[in-house]
């Protein structure tokens, strides 16, 4: 195992840690004589993962350690922790669950999107919204973070937020056009192939008549 994926799993196993911190109510942490709320040290360990989700990509390709076990981890790493980070702000009522509802969805709609694509042969490339989408996540929950701790910042966090649910759909599109142009073109290709098929097997026999 390499240093990306085990950056990759440990994305992974940042997020039952981020989910007790932020459901477990306004508290406050001794860490090392220093007093910090559990909303802090959250933010820390979200960002301290959403670091990760750089690192382990820009090593990978530096270092030549792609691997097939890294790129199925990858993102399913970023959905859990963007998913599970927006759902525990729905339990204790910093965003709307309909927009949660919403940005989650979409996830699972591309990943179903892409892997259907992907098993008639065709690959759908992350879109560079789908990347600003990621990086607008990132900061919108960061800012909610920051909210539970200081109430004024709730409107910046609740305007990034819709950002994110606008990038969300707008690349959604992009990626259902991508899949429904991967769609037609191999209903498409495979027509014209049953289409030469049918042509081959009339000549055939064409040819036997004749002989006959």
């Amino acid at each position: 195992m390499n240093i990306p994926t085990l950056l990759t799993l440990l994305r992974i196993f940042f997020v039952p840690l981020l989910v007790a911190l932020l459901v477990q109510g306004k508290v406050s942490l001794n860490l090392l004589g220093v007093v910090v709320s559990s909303e802090l040290v959250a933010l820390a360990i979200f960002l301290a993962a959403a670091i990760t989700d750089l690192l382990d990509g820009y090593l990978a390709r530096r270092w030549g350690q792609i691997t097939t076990v890294g790129t199925l981890l990858d993102p399913i790493a970023d959905k859990l922790l963007i998913s599970s980070a927006l759902i525990a702000l729905v339990q204790v009522d910093m965003v709307p669950a309909w927009l949660v509802i919403v940005i989650v969805g979409r996830e699972f709609a591309v990943s179903g999107l892409r892997s259907i694509a992907a098993s008639v042969g065709y690959t759908i490339h992350a879109s560079d919204l789908g990347k600003t989408k990621m990086v607008t996540q990132v900061v919108a929950v960061s800012l909610y973070l920051l909210a539970m701790r200081w109430p004024k910042l709730q409107p910046w966090a609740a305007a990034c937020m819709w950002g994110v649910a606008g990038f969300a759909l707008w690349s959604a599109a992009g990626y259902f056009r991508k899949f429904w142009r991967a769609v037609d073109e191999g209903v498409k290709r495979r027509r014209r192939l049953e289409l030469l098929r049918i042509e081959r097997e009339r000549r055939r026999s064409l040819a036997g008549r004749r002989l006959g």
